[in-house]
């Protein structure tokens, strides 16, 4: 199929298809984009957002950080779940890690934008903001749709400088607006929430036919079951009936599974009692 990493779970969503081939997973999108596929090496990036940041081996101390100042330690370039092996440690506690880079650690609002791209040229965004709280560096909820009409002359002013001759899908993940991750696919996890006409007008503008871009994008909510959560038929059902789709997570280490849903507040009820019999049987093992 022309999409190229599709879960089998989610080909349903993936309709139509593109005539040529198009990546939805990391490794596919850097295969299939020989041209633009630097936009992976996070050490790069981060300088060129003017962050202090250096493979490791180099000392942050001989970088003017304080000894005692956290940085964020995590692979230059990772296709296999971006944030994998990412965390934060005292700028005098940086391993010496081949592969890996420590970048100044940023505070603020963490988003996750994804866009459609003509010629290098940004023309459609959905925007999504992650929550305050979280699970080892990972938001436990995503707010699809939300309003961040600020970020997108950053956005269009990156993807012109970078993106040059690319027509397709991408991401920029930000934290208070500056970029410390791009993909050259979308957020799969959040098609769900992109309304009926997304894929086609994704599909026409690979395929270089009649593109307008889509409506933005009705909205909703993404939460994690983060840990190791047993969860029955009867819960799944039980979620349904509160307007939650529990999506099973056999692909994400450390996520149990995936709750989707058009509101906030029933989600994270859901969440709660998911987890809370997790607790209850390690209370009680112990």
């Amino acid at each position: 199929m022309p999409f190229i990493g599709v879960l089998p779970e989610r080909e349903s969503l993936f309709q139509p298809q593109p005539k040529p081939d198009v990546g939805v997973n990391d490794a596919a999108a850097w295969r299939l984009n020989p041209a633009h596929r630097q936009v992976y090496d996070k050490l790069s990036l981060a300088l060129g957002a003017g962050l202090r940041a250096a493979p490791c081996g180099v000392d942050p101390r001989d970088c003017g950080v304080d000894p005692a100042t956290q940085v964020f330690v995590k692979p230059m370039i990772n296709l296999a779940g971006m944030a994998v092996r990412a965390r934060a440690v005292p700028a005098d506690a940086v391993p010496s890690e081949p592969g890996s880079f420590w970048c100044e650690r940023l505070e603020g609002p963490h988003t996750s934008t994804d866009c459609l791209v003509q010629d290098g040229r940004a023309v459609w965004f959905a925007h999504t903001r992650g929550a305050n709280e979280k699970d080892r560096e990972r938001p436990v909820y995503w707010e699809i749709g939300a309003d961040l009409p600020e970020l997108e002359p950053v956005i269009a002013d990156w993807i012109a400088a970078h993106l040059r001759g690319y027509s397709g899908l991408c991401n920029l993940e930000m934290i208070d607006g500056r970029p410390i991750e791009v993909h050259l696919r979308g957020s799969n996890g959040f098609f769900d929430f992109y309304g009926p006409q997304f894929i086609p007008a994704w599909v026409a503008l690979v395929d270089g036919t009649d593109f307008a871009p889509p409506p933005p994008v009705p909205g909703g909510f993404v939460i994690s079951v983060f840990g190791e959560v047993a969860i029955s038929q009867a819960q799944i059902d039980a979620a349904a009936r509160r307007g939650v789709r529990v999506d099973l997570d056999r692909h994400t280490a450390g996520r149990s599974a995936i709750l989707r849903c058009a509101h906030r507040a029933p989600g994270l009820a859901v969440l709660r009692e998911l987890t809370a019999t997790t607790k209850n049987l390690e209370l009680t093992r112990k």
